[in-house]
């Protein structure tokens, strides 16, 4: 129906004939001579309908915003001083000799130049994907993936597809259920990851592995989540850690170059997990931000202020200051006062803060509510640990270190943000040496931090020991601020397996339930393997600057899991149930 695309008719095709299709854009009738913007995923061309083809004139006179034509014309320049440098179809027009209405549209709900409500992009998500900005996107992503398998291709990596509907196993998250039609009472879940199968690829000899998944968890959503998503997932055998970490590492960068053309810190710098979150308040510190926590328990742990000298004082407890530089002296008590419930947000109980107006006048030089509980002795010692200068400002945090630590990094992400701090820079970082395990103060046991079948560095004997202090072959590349992806080595001995689902509070009943076919295949000469999974959904956001993976999926769900545009998640008729033996029991209304 074309021989070439709208935005790719250039002057290359000067007194040639074209066929062109695509929307129209826009419509104007100039003294009798109609102009139309006829648009496709290339760009757009001008279309000229003279009053002389009578036949082609009547149909264009009615064309509207969003018809769907084909037409074919000859390529001549445009008038001088009519031309739009903007354009790479901005000296050319096509003068129509055939107009074809291939479909017209009613008036759409917005303009596409518009940007309305997410639940209306959504409704008309065909629609919203016409406009130039998630064209770009879809395309962009596309090149995306397009680069990552070619690159694992020619890294002789096998591209493998893995069940999606398969056995519940506990991976952190809830699984989406799938009722079995031919085995009453009985559901597959829908896999969180290929985690497993993967592992057993390894097992059955496959050395290295691949797929760009589909996964899907049920559980709340924010702006880097879906119900469903796309990972990029890799497994190698007869690996050590740094292994995987110089393979993932080169094929960032590779792609990174291919698609943005942007070179990639070579290598990669790495921090453990406990320098992170000293130094950063997270496991996926974003360096572009040259703001740093900095502890100063030492300081004030004589203090009698009980708010900083019992946590200073605590082992598990921690006093954090933020230093503000340059002019953060010259915050407003309202600019303050907003982040303390920002920081609550988080966590914090209040967010206690001193401006440091003239360092060298000790205690009068600086102005706050609880100076005149701290010593000077403190004060010097806050000021020391700091490097403070006159004109700065410290947010101090205090209280159990993950509740400090976690609110202190959130207030870190946002001041630095808020003061211009953020560099226009590419930023990765490898985090490594994560804790096996975390313990869980409301069920009072141990969760892994990763997953189950993440390797420990240590012994079985030094993980039955002390499994709060066991350290895990575990890794995550970091890529300003965004977890773009993680993994680890596989535990490859049984004993060792079983060991750690033991000390999750997994029983040896449940770990045959749940992972007996795992822990039998990890008898019969397993390799040592590892891995990693890298989020396709964010890794394209980052490369298109945007905020939320939304805008980065064709088709994506709402915050609360729906889709407006085919009105998912919906009831189903009780026959239907029937079949698969499911019967739906209402929540209870609320009077």
């Amino acid at each position: 129906m074309r021989n070439e695309f709208c935005g790719q008719v250039t002057e290359k095709y000067l007194d040639q004939q074209v066929e062109v299709c695509g929307w129209v854009g826009n419509r104007r009738d100039h003294g009798g001579v109609i102009f139309i913007d006829l648009r496709d995923h290339t760009g757009l061309v001008q279309v000229v309908v003279e009053p002389d083809n009578e036949a082609a004139f009547k149909i264009a006179d009615g064309a509207r915003y969003e018809y769907c034509l084909r037409v074919k014309g000859m390529v001549r320049n445009r008038p001088d001083g009519q031309g739009n440098s903007k354009l790479a179809t901005g000296q050319i027009e096509v003068v129509v000799d055939e107009y074809h209405v291939l479909n017209p549209s009613k008036p759409l709900p917005f303009m596409l130049d518009e940007n309305p409500g997410e639940n209306v992009r959504l409704q008309y998500r065909y629609l919203d994907l016409r406009r130039d900005n998630m064209q770009h996107n879809m395309r962009l992503r596309s090149k995306l993936t397009h680069a990552l398998r070619n690159h694992l291709h020619q890294s002789e990596f096998l591209d493998i597809e893995t069940p999606i509907l398969t056995k519940a196993t506990p991976e952190g998250a809830r699984d989406f259920l799938v009722p079995s039609r031919m085995n009453p009472g009985q559901f597959y879940a829908m896999p969180q990851s290929p985690q497993l199968f993967k592992q057993l690829l390894m097992m059955s000899g496959m050395d290295r592995y691949y797929q760009i998944a589909r996964c899907f968890r049920d559980e709340d959503l924010r702006a880097d989540r879906q119900p469903e998503f796309t990972q990029l997932d890799i497994e190698m055998a007869f690996v050590e850690q740094e292994d995987v970490l110089q393979m993932a590492e080169k094929l960032i960068r590779d792609t990174f170059k291919e698609v943005m053309d942007i070179e990639l810190a070579n290598p990669f710098p790495r921090m453990t997990y406990a320098e992170a979150m000293r130094r950063y308040g997270s496991d996926k510190p974003d360096l572009r931000i040259d703001l740093e926590l900095v502890d100063v328990a030492d300081a004030v742990k004589d203090s009698e202020f009980k708010v900083f000298s019992a946590p200073a004082n605590d082992p598990k407890g921690r006093v954090a200051v933020l230093k503000v530089p340059q002019g953060g002296a010259n915050f407003t008590r309202k600019q303050i006062d907003e982040y303390e419930p920002y920081a609550r947000r988080f966590g914090a109980r209040g967010l206690a803060w001193i401006k440091v107006n003239d360092k060298a006048a000790g205690k009068d030089g600086l102005q706050s509510p609880i100076v005149k509980f701290l010593s000077d002795d403190a004060l010097a010692g806050i000021l020391s640990s700091t490097q403070a200068e006159d004109g700065d400002l410290l947010f101090f945090g205090a209280g159990k270190f993950n509740e400090v630590t976690q609110f202190m990094g959130a207030l870190r992400i946002k001041v630095g943000q808020d003061i211009g701090r953020v560099s226009d820079t590419w930023e990765p970082l490898w985090v490594v040496d994560f804790p096996m395990f975390e313990f869980n103060e409301d069920e009072k046991r141990w969760d892994a931090l990763h997953h189950p079948f993440t390797a420990p560095t240590g012994s079985v004997e030094a993980l039955q020991n002390n499994p709060g202090e066991a350290l895990s072959k575990g890794y995550d590349m970091v890529l300003n601020g965004v977890e773009l992806g993680g993994g680890s080595i596989r535990i490859h001995d049984q004993k060792m397996q079983s060991s750690v689902l033991e000390l999750l509070g997994i029983s040896e009943q449940q770990a045959e339930e749940k992972f007996g076919f795992l822990l039998e295949a990890l008898q019969f000469g397993c390799p040592p393997h590892g891995g990693i999974a890298f989020g396709v959904d964010r890794m394209a956001t980052l490369m298109c600057g945007e905020e939320s993976i939304r805008e980065v999926i064709a088709f994506p769900k709402t915050s609360s899991g729906a889709c407006p545009l085919t009105n998912a998640p919906s009831t189903i008729e009780a026959a239907q149930l029937a079949d698969v033996h499911v019967q739906v029991i209402e929540p209870e209304k609320d009077d």
